[in-house]
């Protein structure tokens, strides 16, 4: 096995930025999902205090924290209650109110910065920055107006409409196969700023998840190939296989990424792989579904590496400790029939269940996923799926 390329010299360089955040001081995040738990109980473990800002009572991570704000993420009292309370304020989520973020860092260390967020948090605003620095994106355009609608005529479809905000796991985009359809899609989805995107023939899509402190370190963790139902992540296994110097080249990519971005912390890159380009999808400003292996898998978790990256601490090694792990997310449908059979998870020495704490089991919605570990991504992939499918029958 061998460790994530950048990823062993990032763990034993030197650990003396230019200022470090150590316990037992308070760690602010914006947002109370899954990602958030996760980061909370990392902080926890390490000594640190943590103080969420998320408006639903009932969220994971509200119930893990010392501090849960129950409040809008642009409200003026509780921003101000994390930024006099905090060393520094990270977010689990891309759609945090840029006005909140900015107000934020006024007072303290955000990271991911404000400026980082909202390219990320803004599709067309994404593919420009990529773009601009040079980095393989599928073809796309606007569609901001009637105009755009009409200029689209030699676009070359099939396509996919993109809102520019707030779309995520499927949501928020409609499928075109001819431009007769676009205007449609467009009504469809609220006549918002959107971004249309060419429908490519892909061969497989992949991620990678990695983490940059304010100082410029940085580690990689090993490539994942993703599988997604409807727009949802369903299965990722580690390590993705690669011909040749690909992790080497993915690595020097999503690092070339986040230094041009000025990026400080966890993030996540979404790549497809068309023939014998590899496009960038997306950017998570944040820990990643697919990187959820790295809690069973991996010597540094990402959320503990997130801390670390935003608190300016040494980044932990990423190295494997085994030799292929699988990921399948555990969806609200599982439900359908009762609660599922956790035993046929339970039972096996290599599987690692993981449930959110979320009460309400809906069509669509993470409620959790289970890891397995085994001698080969493909190995741990068909168990994770059998398992999977022997909680809900029983």
């Amino acid at each position: 096995m061998s460790e994530a390329p950048g990823a062993a010299d990032a763990a034993t360089a030197d650990p003396t930025p230019t200022s470090t955040v150590v316990p037992p001081a308070m760690l602010g995040i914006l947002g109370g999902g899954q990602l958030g738990r996760y980061f909370v109980m990392a902080a926890r473990t390490m000594g640190y205090r943590t103080t969420v800002l998320e408006p639903d009572a009932d969220a994971p991570a509200g119930k893990v924290a010392d501090v849960h704000l129950v409040a809008a993420y642009d409200d003026p009292a509780a921003l101000d209650q994390l930024a006099a309370t905090c060393s520094v304020v990270t977010t689990e989520f891309e759609n945090a109110p840029a006005a909140a973020m900015q107000r934020l860092a006024a007072h303290v260390p955000v990271h991911p910065s404000p400026t980082a967020i909202a390219t990320c948090q803004d599709r067309l605003a994404e593919k420009q920055f990529l773009d601009g620095i040079g980095v393989a994106v599928a073809p796309y355009m606007a569609i901001i107006t009637e105009q755009h609608l009409a200029d689209a005529a030699g676009f070359t479809f099939p396509a996919i409409l993109k809102t520019n905000r707030l779309g995520y796991d499927g949501k928020g985009q409609v499928r075109c196969t001819s431009h007769a359809e676009l205007a449609d899609a467009w009504q469809q989805l609220g006549g918002v700023a959107c971004v249309l995107e060419q429908r490519m023939h892909l061969d497989r899509e992949l991620s990678m998840v990695l983490a940059r402190t304010a100082d410029g370190r940085v580690a990689c963790y090993p490539v994942s190939q993703n599988q997604h139902v409807h727009g949802i992540l369903d299965v990722s296994y580690t390590p993705a296989n690669l011909p040749g110097s690909g992790p080497e080249d993915a690595a020097e990519l999503c690092t070339y990424i986040a230094e041009s971005l000025g990026f400080v912390g966890v993030m996540a890159v979404e790549m497809f792989v068309v023939g014998r380009d590899v496009l960038v999808n997306e950017l998570a400003p944040r820990p990643h579904n697919s990187g959820h292996y790295t809690l069973d898998a991996c010597l540094t978790s990402q959320f503990e590496q997130q801390v670390r990256a935003v608190c300016g601490l040494a980044l932990g090694t990423t190295k494997l400790v085994v030799p292929g792990v699988s990921m399948v997310n555990l969806m609200g449908d599982l439900w359908a029939e009762g609660e599922p059979h956790w035993r046929a998870a339970l039972s096996q020495p290599n599987a690692h269940l993981h449930l959110y704490g979320k009460r309400e089991p809906r069509p669509g919605r993470k409620m959790g996923h289970l890891t397995v570990t085994s001698g080969s991504p493909m190995g741990a992939t068909s168990l994770a799926r059998r398992i999977r499918k022997q909680l809900a029958s029983g």
